[in-house]
C-alpha cells in the first residue's frame, strides 16, 4: 500500500509538469484590471509589502502551495523550496503528509524546518482519510513530526473518484473536521486542490472551527487530468476529460466568499500565474497568495532558480503596486483602482 502511494507521489510529479495536467477553466482574474496611476506620489524603493501569518512576520504575502511528499524526487524539490522560501519569506505548504503515518521511508521530504527555521510552514492531509480511520491523535504525530504552524485539509473529490482505488466516501465529514479542529492546537485550514470553494461550503467550514481556507479554484493544474494521464482504466479516462473544464474561477471563490465573510483568513491559489494575477488577488480579498506548478520546474533544478522565479513575481507586485499608487498591503487591499475588464 505504502510503495503504491511512493508510487502514486512520484508520478504525479512528472505529470503536473506536464502542460497535459492543465485545466481548461479559466482563474478569472483576465476579467479584471488596474486603471494606472500615472502620479503615484511613492517612492518605489519603499513600497511595502511584509505582512503576517499565523503570527509569524513574512516579508511577502506568497506562498509556495501543497505539492508533493512522499517520493525519493519530491525531497530534491521541497529541500529547493524551503531553502528559497526562508532565503525570500515565503510561506510554504507541504505535500499531502499521509504517507509519513504509514511508512517513514521519506519522512525526510517533509521535514524541512532545519532549512526553513522562521517562515510559516503548512502540513497538509486530505480531509477524506478522517473517515478512512486516520486519528486526531495521528494528526498530532503528523504535525511534531514535520513541526508545521497550521494544518490544511485538502478536498479532492473528483480527484479521488478517476483516482485508482480513490478514496471517496465523503460523508458526514464537517462533523470529523469538527472534532479534529478542537482536538489541535494549531490553526487549522481547507482548501481545495484546483476547483474551487464557494462562499456556501466556506461558512460550513468556517462553523465547524476551519480558521483559514484556500480557494484553490481553476485555471491551473487539473487533478482530474492528471489521474488521467495515470490511469489505465479506459472508462475513468474517458469520463475524466469531461471535467477538464470543471471548477470555480479563483476571481470568483475570492469575491464571493470576501464578501459573505469579511473577516475571514482567505489564500488565493488556482491558476495564479504572476505577480499581476497576485495583485488582482489581494486586491480582490486575499489575505495570501499561493504558486504551485509555475515554480515546478524550477524547484527540480536548485534553490537559486527557485529563488530567481520569486523574485520575478515579487517585482511584479511591486510594479503593480507603483503603477496603481499603493504603498504597502493596506492600500492594495482597499484599493478602487481594480474594475471590471
Amino acid at each position: 500500500m505504502t510503495d503504491d502511494i511512493h508510487k502514486r507521489k512520484s508520478e504525479h510529479i512528472q505529470y503536473s509538469l506536464s502542460e497535459e495536467s492543465l485545466g481548461h477553466a479559466s482563474n478569472g482574474f483576465d476579467a479584471y484590471r488596474f486603471r494606472h496611476n500615472a502620479l503615484p506620489e511613492l517612492d518605489f524603493g519603499k513600497i511595502n509589502y511584509q505582512t503576517f501569518m499565523f503570527d509569524k512576520g513574512v516579508r511577502t504575502p506568497f506562498l509556495i502551495s501543497s505539492m508533493t511528499g512522499g517520493a525519493e524526487m519530491a525531497e530534491t524539490i521541497n529541500r529547493n523550496l524551503a531553502i528559497a522560501a526562508e532565503e525570500r519569506g515565503w510561506a510554504l505548504g507541504l505535500g499531502s503528509t499521509r504517507v509519513i503515518l504509514e511508512k517513514k521511508d521519506f519522512l525526510s521530504s517533509f521535514q524541512l524546518r532545519s532549512y526553513a527555521p522562521t517562515i510559516p510552514i503548512i502540513a497538509n492531509l486530505g480531509a477524506v482519510q478522517l473517515n478512512y480511520g486516520v486519528t486526531a491523535d495521528q494528526v498530532k504525530r503528523m504535525i511534531d513530526l514535520t513541526e508545521a504552524d497550521a494544518l490544511v485539509l485538502h478536498l479532492n473529490s473528483i480527484q479521488e473518484v478517476i483516482q485508482s482505488s480513490g478514496d471517496t466516501n465523503f460523508a458526514n465529514l464537517l462533523e470529523k473536521i469538527d472534532l479534529l479542529t478542537t482536538a489541535l492546537d494549531i490553526p487549522v485550514g481547507a482548501k481545495e486542490v484546483g476547483f474551487g470553494i464557494d462562499a456556501d461550503n466556506a461558512r460550513r467550514l468556517r462553523d465547524v472551527g476551519i480558521a483559514f481556507i484556500d480557494v484553490a479554484g481553476s485555471g491551473g493544474t487539473s487533478w482530474s487530468q492528471v489521474e488521467k494521464l495515470r490511469s489505465q482504466d479506459p472508462i475513468k479516462k474517458q469520463a475524466a476529460e469531461a471535467f477538464a473544464g470543471w471548477g470555480n474561477p479563483t476571481a470568483r471563490c475570492l469575491t464571493e466568499i470576501r464578501n459573505d465573510l469579511p473577516n475571514a483568513s482567505l489564500i488565493a491559489s488556482g491558476g495564479i500565474r504572476d505577480g499581476l494575477d497576485a495583485a488582482k488577488a489581494l486586491a480582490l480579498g486575499a489575505d495570501h497568495v499561493g504558486f504551485a506548478r509555475k515554480v515546478l520546474t524550477e524547484a527540480v533544478e536548485s534553490p537559486e532558480h527557485v529563488v530567481e522565479w520569486m523574485k520575478v513575481k515579487e517585482l511584479e507586485l511591486q510594479m503593480v503596486m507603483f503603477g496603481i499608487g499603493a504603498g504597502d498591503l493596506s492600500a492594495l487591499k482597499s484599493t478602487d483602482r481594480i474594475e471590471k475588464a
